[in-house]
């Protein structure tokens, strides 16, 4: 506004500011009225707020989006500025002297600040990060209330000093603003300027340009206190950022609170999605309408929130304008936040908005005089007409403004679509957007095909504008899609533009052909003379018919101004009321409540009733039968044909409480989150470690539902879960229980602090934080910051689980569960996709996946039954409801449509209920539907022997309405002595439940309770009570209901707000379970399941509902006629008829099939319905449920009736099946008599049917409104529904409306992405600031989202997840070991005395060597291999059991299940903090940093040079020693035998490892108990790769390929060989430092993969002579183990060192001796200089460890067996010796090869065998050599003679071993006589005179195993073996390989 009347007065504006100071005064309460000339010399934005309301508001923000760079791709006229003078500076923040201005160059200089003057802050659009400092006069500034400026403009540059610029226009020049726009002090003097403490200048708050439009509200309203509204919407559903301040209804609040970052949207922005209004019909087939959703932002906006004024001075296309509201007299003062909500709906047209200056809009001024609202306008037209601004300039409105509302709703929709053809700008050229004449003539074309019930929705005008834009550009769009983009830009389309001069004749032209229900106005000079035009004709009555007014202004400069007003009374009340937010739709009904203004309603409806008063006609009727009220509405009288209890009293066996279990769906649903965890622990980021946590602990937080909480209590009560995660113990009392359940309210802080703490406090478990009903209160805590006062819950959700201890805490995962998880799936969103569960589908390609004994019955399957053709649909509307509610709205057009819904729908149960009671003449005051409910509440419980009944849900969201409906009601059925007969109850989140005692005590009856004190506190234990529950709350939060609600009556829901959420979860009330178990012959089930295949197939998406999977498709219950008997669809029209006949159809079953339209004479029960309840947990039945629907509405006159369904056994014939029973009106309207007796015969076995029979079959019927039920049934081009298009949830915006349409056929996954990818976060959205937290990908890692419809089982899915999660843990923590007790005990010689002593920590040398050595293998793993006999064994003649089966060996195997320990080794699974390290991820090293080294060294009995090579991660390079220079590896370390380190272990350990890269333990870490230590990988060479990559930080030893195909004897043999090479290097390398070589540590360890605990002994002695003791086994590190036997007395001289082999079952005696003299087995210490000359057998794959321990002890070495140390070894069933597979060399041959086939004779035609001649050679002696040796089989007396070598000839054969090495030390043979001789590739030291010093049987047999048939001639010959051997020719063999695999050969022989 800046100069614009200084210093002058225009007549007219004079004569103006006259009038109206004249009629403020005299409507004013002040004594004194102000003085004109300041009135006049004020900021106008005070006065004209006064004039024109907040229409200006909207004007300002028009010009504020220039600043913030938000062009349109129609750039606006730029503002002419001076030329500056010549020579002067135009450098952006310095003024024209040259003089910086910029606040952050001149804070500390010292500034010359006149008096009355003060330093503020502008900002320049073209330095958008600068602020550039003024003096100015401060009267020219508005005071704190943003009152009181002066006009005009004085101040001084403080740059350069000059002084005196007196016009704005002139200073902005002079400091180069550089505007695009006029310049006005109001939009760019942002911020005063303080001193700091240092003394520097900076931004102080914000120049407060505002407050004037609040403070007319307030005036305007004062009739009301302002202290009942407080200006935070309580419930939690608005929001506000802190940079967002936002005025209330009091004019003292504060205004100019600093505001600073990027631009925001508004706050409160929940009303943006507020204005969800829905074509039920669909338009043109030309102009299919829009399903996105509704008034959403498609970008964040850059609005501020406070509402401005000012007058308008120009057009600014680049911005949508806020409008507010006008004040309404009679509204509530929190009318501001209309202004607001409808504000929320405006978007900027690019993203650049965010980071625009901050959102502070300055009052904008447009040109043109302001437009006078009529007095009288409300009153004539009864309705507020809604005016929507359009393209251009939107002149000031003054009056009455209360009564015209403004929203820039259209004008954000045309901006929006003009920015479309941003999306193809990345192609290179310049597409043009749609021209606003375009916009403005499709906006007219869509009106005009609006029908009458019909209300625009901006989302169809967003689609229509973008089809059109395709359409013309489509040519272009395919091109850029497919090619190139072209050198030059594309031409306009083929159609010729519309020119702003055709636009008028051309939108007349199109409103010419609808009936005056669009007039077009067309103004010359400006859009204030359309509007002038528009109110006088509505003044006069010319607009009755007309809808819509197009208002076009097309003259000024080629461009158009446009506006549309909405004054069809129908569509103006639903657009109005949208537009507000819930809050303030809770709070304008109160309003309406407290201060009376629904007396008036109250009294037009006291004069429906004939005989006046509805109450006084109460009084009457309760006068009249008091004392004498018919009994035939009690229960008692029925009681025939019902079944008797002992005590006589009837019992109602279809009364039964669900059984709580676990279904397929829950269980399947809990497996997925199980997996989900896992794959979180499994991933590489270390995020969550399974293997730490032992235990799981959980709390699960709810909104503030009291029923809620009683109901998730009780779930975790009864689910066992407590116990099972052993956190409680039986018994278990509800105050523990509740420790699990959070309530969301003011209390929660502390319970969940110390959750909080808790998991702090216990690192080693699990806390699982479930948030249920997850899309409840996501406001974010930033607002709570604002308003804590307030609200103390808002922003609760996100205070508590989105802090920093619950994001960081490593042991905590989040669960969101919701039906609706919309807003949890937006751009900014921290769930990942890949951590979302969706629900399964119940059925894919018609196979039912999941066998369930109940079908859920949601959203599409409720839809299907509207589309079935069948009789009445399960969603319906009341058309004479709807009729009544829109003639009373133009009666009483300032009430709120919600209050007169809610009086007139408890008006209609009402004279229902005197209908029912013996008034009939009130059934004309009521509708057929409320009837019919009534009527079936009051009689169900008449047809149950206990009384049974059914419940109805009243859903009335708002509360104080609800208050009203439960105390109408409650009187209403007190006056007809009804309060015995169904319960009224009001359910309120905030309270529990309440009911009456006479029905507490029915329901502790029914459900056999015992308590005296018990009460209902859930909805679920009403189950079978007849009762209304008035069901309020703007949101439903969770509750369950019961099965026996039978009708949900949804006729009061805010039908103008509703986003996608909104319906659904309003829907989902009536979302149920079906028993799908009803008998039926299987001819008919598949006929069902035929017929129905379609709708399977149609309805395997999601869209419908959220997570539609798991309806799969609609549980559609089938007609029970047959055939013949189905009618023709039914067409879904109402009766309009209120007599009685036409009342009664409303018949007992409202679900049942009508079988035919003509009553039959028999009276009676329905048939067949009597049917026993279903058994719960039966099999389930294939067919979709066979259940009961409400026939077609009869005509007038023609009663219906409740048919039967099935009954249990074969269906009854056709003509059985169509009996109907009439409900005769007299039965209905005056039940006096008794209930018919049911009919006789066969087909009534049992008692009359139960409410709850029914219940159980069949869903609630649900009553909508018109607009939800036209919205929810109507369908876009694909077939989806048009709710599911709608704006997903309040708190999230579209992102751009150039965006795909949902899909039919679209998963829940797909249409979550879909909204990832189209959905941000609104500024009070708690996930809005997620992604400046500095995650790459904005993604929580513990965090996961389950989605499944309502209803369906969530809670029991999660509660069994948590079951699974802790079996899991556990599992996690034990491991299976080998659990077998030591064989071949009883041949164990038992010594007379004791070499040592019991307590003996080592063995002694001397006395050791003095143990015989034990020969008999007792590791349980050789049960299978031959027996060594030695002369210590008492022979026993006895046999040994039978051999197992090869392929049982491993399968029958004994395991234990064990916990791991402390000091347990682990797979490549584990992940902990502390062995992050040691796994690779050093801080100084690149992970996966290795290099390859070779090392060679020769071996004579090789032949040649063996080549290995160590792969040594950098962080081991320390353990080796490298030649210097060159970096050659020269040897490994090894420390020294007097080196005495507690935090070392010595020898380094080596682990031979095949095929258990991932399952092989070699993480020692722990084992080791952190001590340093060398641990080496000998792997394979073609497995190298793959162990690097799953053990980066190990070092890998690489065997030769030529061992590619070795056993572990070829590991062993090159370990032990390697580590004497290296031993002799280390000594000569430290001999050079002066060490003796005998110094050295000559120890290796040789560990096998699965070692996995060590345990020690502790033993007790207890008896005087220290042989009697008790010992107990503990497990131990292997540090301990190591470091013990590393510290033993003469350790040298030991050559092998091993443990004994854990079992459950060792006995005393195992353990007595404290060491043995015998075999050691898989963790061996080996001394590699003693043993230098006995090698292991690098050929061998089994057994081989038996042989070398044999050839050690021969060559007179010692092995010691620690006895009170053992090893558990892991059962892994992978890898290892399984990974040899003996395969035929014929790669088609398919049959298994057997050990038999193992050998053939040579050069015969056998196949040839893919694997070593060795492997072969072991396989075939060990199942087949009785072949080779009959005269042993089980002969242990004579054992085979087996020289210099021990192979396994089977558990049925023993062998006696001998070496042939001189000096060698053999067992005494002298006695035995020998049943066969076995010599394998025997070398030089076997000669004929050794073996002819044993004895042989007579018919004993000869083995000789040579590598060639060569050889064994030579061998035959050297040995002399003919002289007592008789050999044949067909005696000779080999091994099944080809001549390339050189196999062995064999020679068999008798003796003679």
């Amino acid at each position: 506004m800046g100069n614009s009347y200084a210093g002058q007065l225009k007549t007219t504006r004079f004569e103006e500011v006259l009038h109206n100071s004249i009629e403020a005064s005299l409507r004013s309460n002040n004594l004194v009225p102000r003085p004109i000339f300041s009135q006049l010399y004020l900021e106008a934005e005070q006065k004209l707020n006064s004039l024109e309301g907040g229409s200006r508001v909207d004007n300002e923000e028009e010009e504020e989006e220039g600043e913030g760079g938000l062009e349109t791709s129609s750039p606006p006229n730029p503002y002419q500025l001076l030329p500056a003078p010549e020579g002067c500076c135009t450098t952006d923040g310095f003024c024209q002297a040259g003089k910086d201005l910029r606040l952050v160059s001149i804070s500390s200089e010292p500034i010359d600040v006149p008096t009355g003057f003060l330093l503020v802050g502008a900002k320049a659009p073209s330095l958008p990060e600068h602020l550039l400092v003024c003096a100015v006069d401060k009267r020219f500034l508005p005071d704190d209330n943003g009152h009181n400026a002066l006009l005009g403009f004085s101040g001084n540059c403080v740059g350069c000093g000059k002084k005196g610029f007196c016009y704005f226009t002139e200073f902005s020049n002079h400091i180069n603003l550089k505007l695009t726009t006029q310049p006005k002090k109001q939009k760019h003097l942002k911020y005063y300027l303080v001193r700091n403490a240092q003394g520097a200048l900076t931004k102080g708050p914000l120049i407060c340009w505002k407050g004037s439009e609040f403070r007319s509200r307030q005036n305007s309203a004062s009739t009301c206190s302002s202290s009942l509204f407080p200006p935070l919407e309580s419930a939690g559903a608005a929001a506000a950022l802190p940079s967002e301040p936002v005025l209330g209804a009091t004019s003292g609040l504060p205004v100019g609170a600093p505001q600073a970052g990027p631009a925001c949207d508004q706050a409160l922005v929940t009303a943006a999605a507020a204005p969800a209004v829905f074509n039920g019909k669909g338009s043109p087939k030309h102009q299919q309408p829009a399903k996105n959703s509704l008034l959403a932002l498609p970008r964040p906006s850059a609005l501020g929130v406070l509402s401005n004024s000012g007058p308008p001075k120009k057009r600014h296309k680049g911005w949508s304008p806020e409008s507010p509201s006008a004040p309404d007299g009679t509204c509530p003062p929190g009318g501001g936040h209309r202004a607001k909500s409808e504000g929320a709906g405006m978007s900027c047209v690019a993203p650049a908005g965010l980071g625009g200056p901050a959102s502070v809009t300055l009052p904008v001024v447009a040109s043109g005089e302001p437009v006078s609202v009529p007095d009288n306008l409300l009153t004539i037209c009864k309705a507020k007409p809604v005016i929507f601004k359009g393209h251009g300039t939107f002149p000031y409105l003054c009056g009455n403004l209360n009564d015209v509302v403004v929203s820039p709703l259209l004008h954000a929709c045309y901006q929006n679509s003009q920015s479309v053809s941003r999306a193809y700008e990345q192609y290179g050229a310049s597409v043009q957007p749609i021209s606003e004449e375009m916009q403005l003539l499709l906006t007219v074309y869509y009106l005009v095909q609006l029908a009458a019930d019909q209300v625009p929705l901006m989302e169809d005008l967003e689609q229509i504008f973008l089809r059109s834009w395709r359409e013309s550009h489509l040519t272009e769009i395919r091109q850029y899609q497919q090619a190139p983009p072209p050198p030059y830009a594309p031409g306009p389309g083929m159609v010729a533009p519309v020119t702003s001069a055709q636009l008028p004749w051309l939108a007349g032209l199109a409103a010419s052909s609808c009936n005056d229900s669009v007039h077009v106005i067309e103004c010359a000079s400006s859009l204030a003379e359309g509007l002038a035009e528009m109110f006088r004709l509505l003044i006069e009555g010319k607009l009755a018919k007309t809808n819509y007014v197009v208002i076009i202004c097309a003259c000024r400069n080629a461009t158009i101004d446009s506006c549309i007003a909405v004054t069809g009374k129908y569509q103006a009340r639903i657009l109005s009321e949208s537009l507000l937010s819930p809050a303030e739709y809770q709070r304008e009904v109160h309003y309406e409540l407290v201060t009376g203004q629904v007396d008036s309603l109250g009294a037009f409806f006291s004069t429906f009733c004939p005989e006046g008063d509805i109450d006084l006609l109460l009084d009457k009727f309760h006068q009249e039968n008091q004392g004498h009220i018919s009994s035939s509405l009690t229960v008692s009288s029925v009681t025939n044909a019902a079944a008797l209890d002992v005590s006589g009293a009837p019992v109602c066996t279809s009364y039964h409480l669900e059984p709580r279990g676990v279904g397929p769906f829950q269980l399947a649903v809990a497996q997925k989150l199980l997996s989900h965890v896992c794959s979180i622990a499994d991933s590489s980021t270390q995020n969550l470690d399974l293997g730490s946590f032992e235990k799981v602990d959980f709390l699960i937080c709810i909104p503030p539902s009291e029923v809620t909480y009683q109901q998730t209590v009780f779930h975790v009560w009864h689910s066992g879960v407590l116990l099972e995660l052993g956190l409680e113990k039986e018994p278990m009392t509800k105050q523990r229980v509740e420790q699990y359940v959070l309530k969301l309210d003011a209390e929660a802080q502390t319970k969940f602090k110390a959750f909080v703490q808790n998991s702090f406090q216990n690192p080693h478990t699990l806390f699982v934080l479930i948030h249920d009903h997850a899309h409840w209160d996501l406001v974010s805590s930033a607002v709570h910051n604002l308003y804590s006062q307030s609200d103390p819950t808002v922003g609760l959700v996100d205070r508590l689980l989105n802090c920093r201890e619950v994001k960081e805490a490593p042991n905590i995962v989040t669960l969101h569960v919701t039906s609706f998880p919309y807003a949890l799936q937006t751009q900014h969103t921290l769930i990942s996709p890949y951590n979302e569960i969706h629900w399964p589908v119940s059925y894919s390609n018609g196979v039912d996946l999941y066998q369930e004994s109940k079908k859920y019955f949601g959203l599409s399957e409720f839809i299907e039954s509207t589309l079935s053709g069948h009789s009445l649909p399960l969603l319906r509307y009341d058309s004479s409801f709807e009729a009544m509610v829109t003639a009373l709205g133009k009666r009483f057009p300032r009430l709120h449509s919600a209050v007169i819904r809610t009086f007139v729908l408890v008006q209609h149960y009402a004279a229902a209920m005197m209908a029912v009671s013996g008034l009939p003449q009130m059934k004309n005051h009521t509708s057929v539907e409320t009837l019919e409910i009534t009527q079936n509440l009051l009689n169900s419980p008449k047809q149950c022997p206990c009384g049974h009944g059914f419940m109805v849900l009243l859903r009335v969201p708002c509360s104080p309405l609800a208050a009203v409906a439960y105390e109408r009601l409650a009187h209403v059925r007190a006056r007809l002595a009804l309060e015995e007969h169904f319960e009224i109850i009001l359910g309120s989140p905030s309270s529990g439940i309440t009911v009456g005692k006479h029905f507490v005590k029915q329901l502790k009856m029914w459900q056999k309770i015992e308590d005296a004190e018990w009460r209902p506190q859930t909805y679920l234990e009403l189950e079978g009570l007849p009762c209304i529950l008035i069901f309020s709350g703007i949101d439903p939060h969770g509750e369950s209901l019961p099965r026996s609600l039978r009708y949900c009556d949804l006729r009061l829901i805010n039908s103008s707000c509703l986003v996608r959420t909104a319906l659904e979860q309003e829907l989902g009330l009536a979302a149920y379970f079906v028993s799908s178990e009803m008998p039926l012959e299987k001819g008919a089930r598949n006929e069902a399941l035929e017929s129905d295949g379609e709708k399977l197939s149609s309805t395997d998406n999601e869209d419908e509902e959220p997570g539609a999977e798991g309806e799969g498709g609609p549980e559609c219950v089938f007609e029970a006629g047959s055939p013949s008997e189905k009618r023709s669809p039914a067409r879904r029209e109402r009766s309009r008829s209120h007599d009685s006949a036409s009342s009664s159809l409303s018949s007992r079953a409202s679900g049942s099939v009508l079988g035919g339209s003509e009553p039959l004479a028999h009276p009676g029960p329905p048939l067949g319905e009597q049917a026993a309840s279903p058994t719960p947990c039966g099999p389930v039945e294939d067919s979709r449920m066979l259940g009961e629907r409400q026939g077609p509405r009869v005509s007038q006159g023609a009663p219906a009736a409740a048919v039967s369904g099935h009954s249990p056994g074969p269906p009854p014939p056709p003509s059985q099946r169509s009996l109907q029973v009439a409900v005769t009106p007299s039965s209905s309207s005056s039940p006096t008599g008794p209930p018919l007796p049911p009919m006789a015969g066969p087909l009534l076995p049992q008692a009359p049917p139960c409410a709850m029979t029914k219940a159980s079959r069949q869903p609630p019927v649900v009553f909508l409104p018109k607009l939800v039920y036209d919205m929810v049934l109507a369908t876009d081009s694909s077939g989806l529904p048009k709710a599911a298009s709608l704006l997903p949830a309040p708190s999230v915006m579209w992102t751009s409306s150039f965006r795909p349409l949902l899909s039919k056929t679209m998963t829940s996954t797909e249409q979550s992405l879909y909204y990832r990818q189209w959905t941000v976060p609104r500024p009070s959205h708690m996930d809005y600031g997620s992604r400046a937290e500095g995650r790459p990908d904005g993604f929580h890692p513990r965090r996961l989202l389950l989605s499944g419809p309502p209803q369906i089982g969530k809670t029991g899915a999660y509660l069994q997840f948590l079951s699974i999660l802790s079996r899991m843990l556990i599992r996690l923590t034990e491991v299976d070991v080998y659990d077998e007790e030591e064989i071949n005990i009883d041949l164990q010689e038992e010594s007379d005395w004791c070499y040592l002593q019991l307590t003996d920590p080592w063995p002694d040398l001397e006395l050791f060597r003095k143990i015989p050595f034990d020969y008999v293998i007792h590791d349980p793993k050789y049960e299978d291999a031959s027996l060594i006999c030695s002369h210590h064994q008492s022979v026993k003649s006895e046999d040994r059991g039978m051999s197992r089966k090869p392929e049982d060996l491993y399968v029958r195997r004994q395991t234990a299940r064990m916990r791991l320990s402390k000091y347990a080794a682990y797979n490549t699974y584990h992940h902990c903090e502390q062995c992050h390290q040691y796994m690779g991820f050093h801080p100084r090293y690149q992970l996966y940093e290795s290099t390859l080294h070779a090392f060679a060294f020769s071996y004579s009995m090789l032949g040649e040079e063996i080549q290995l090579h160590f792969i040594i991660p950098k962080s081991k390079e320390h353990h080796f020693v490298f030649s210097q220079p060159g970096g050659q590896l020269e040897s490994m370390r090894l420390p020294l035998v007097t080196d005495k380190s507690h935090e070392c272990i010595k020898s380094p350990t080596f682990t031979p490892t095949t095929g258990r890269h991932e399952h092989g333990l070699f993480n020692l870490y722990h084992a080791m108990d952190g001590a340093s230590h060398l641990h080496v990988l000998v792997v394979k060479e073609y497995e190298m790769a793959i162990y690097k990559k799953y053990w980066p930080n190990h070092i890998m030893l690489v065997l030769p390929s030529i061992f590619n195909s070795a056993g572990v004897g070829a590991a062993h043999f090159l370990i032990k060989e390697l580590s004497y090479h290296n031993l002799e290097l280390e000594r000569s390398r430290q001999e050079e430092l002066g060490i003796k070589p005998q110094d050295i540590w000559p120890f290796i360890v040789i560990s096998d993969d699965s070692c996995v605990m060590w345990n020690a002994v502790d033993v007790d002695c207890v008896g005087e002579r220290g042989r009697d003791f008790s010992w107990s086994e503990r497990s131990v590190s292997l540090k301990h183990i190591m470091q013990h036997i590393e510290a033993s007395p003469n350790i040298t001289h030991y050559a092998l060192i091993g443990l004994r082999k854990w079992a459950s079952k060792t006995r005393q005696s195992q353990v007595r001796e404290p060491f043995s003299h015998c075999h050691v087995h898989d963790f061996i210490i080996l001394n590699v200089d003693l043993t230098q000359n006995v090698q292991y057998n690098q050929n061998r794959f089994t057994c081989d460890d038996v042989d070398f321990n044999l050839r050690l002890h021969s060559a007179g070495l010692l092995l010691c067996r620690f006895n009170r140390f053992s090893v558990m070894k892991k059962q892994i069933a992978v890898g290892g010796h399984r990974s040899f597979h003996i395969t035929s060399k014929v790669s088609d041959s398919s049959v298994a090869i057997v050990p038999a086939q193992y050998i053939c004779a040579p050069d015969s035609k056998h196949t040839f065998l893919a694997a070593p001649a060795q492997l072969l050679l072991e396989k075939f002696l060990q199942y087949h050599s009785p072949r080779f040796f009959p005269l042993s089989l089980k002969n242990r007396s004579h054992p085979v003679l087996s020289v210099d070598c021990y192979l396994n000839l089977g558990s049925q054969i023993s062998v006696c071993y001998v070496s042939s090495r001189p000096h060698s030390l053999n067992a005494s043979c002298s006695e035995l006589k020998f049943s066969g001789l076995l010599l394998y590739l025997c070398d030089s030291f076997v000669g004929a005179s050794f073996l002819k010093k044993f004895h042989f049987l007579k018919g004993a047999t000869l083995c000789v195993i040579c590598q060639d048939r060569n050889s064994l001639r030579q061998t035959v010959v050297r040995l002399e073996l003919e002289d007592e051997w008789q050999f044949r020719l067909r005696d000779e063999f080999q091994t099944a390989n080809a001549k390339e695999d050189r196999p062995l050969f064999f020679l068999t022989g008798r003796h003679i």
